[in-house]
């Protein structure tokens, strides 16, 4: 080959591999996260967002997205009930799904009417639909902010409980992130 088309191969050459890096460290970055401007991971919640407090939801915000995702479902539980030392059930919390993947966070003491369009409730261990903060009765628990990138939107499953949701969703899970904040009486 000659020098001329050597020197023309090395650009088309370069260019690959710089794009192919870009495209790697890019798909690095675009890991699904969660976060809570409120509490750090593995930090304890504060007051207010329990039944201590005022029992009202703390602000969430994710990115890292999966571009083709069609939906997020987000499951906040507690797996140390009732007591973390001799722990018999996961308490469930908080139950959304459908929320679209253009959202991008969940604003602290969100209102159902601040949801965003879209979004659909799932009912806790109360038997409510909406966020219900901690509220141990024994010792420190852990609470988990569980969000998933669905591939799907799900069919309205009429406020289904943890576990239907979890059956809908299975096959459908292209990513999820976990946010675990903790409290104590």
């Amino acid at each position: 080959m000659s020098p001329i088309k050597q020197l023309a191969i090395i650009p088309i050459i370069s260019s690959i591999f710089f794009t192919t890096a870009a495209l790697a460290e890019g798909e690095q970055n675009m890991t699904l996260s969660l976060k809570s401007a409120d509490f750090a991971d593995q930090g304890e919640m504060p007051k207010t967002f329990t039944c201590d407090g005022n029992d009202t939801s703390p602000a969430l915000s994710w990115s890292g997205v999966p571009q083709n995702a069609k939906s997020l479902v987000l499951i906040v539980d507690d797996p140390d009930a009732p007591d973390p030392a001799k722990p018999k059930m996961t308490w469930v919390h908080w139950v959304l799904y459908n929320i679209p993947p253009t959202a991008t966070e969940l604003p602290r003491s969100v209102a159902v009417r601040d949801l965003p369009a879209g979004t659909l409730q799932g009912k806790n261990d109360w038997k409510q639909t909406g966020y219900r903060g901690p509220c141990p009765p024994t010792g420190r628990h852990r609470y988990f902010h569980k969000l998933y990138a669905l591939n799907i939107e799900l069919p309205d499953l009429h406020q289904p409980k943890k576990s239907e949701l979890e059956k809908a969703m299975e096959g459908h899970v292209i990513e999820h992130a976990e946010l675990i904040g903790t409290y104590q009486h």
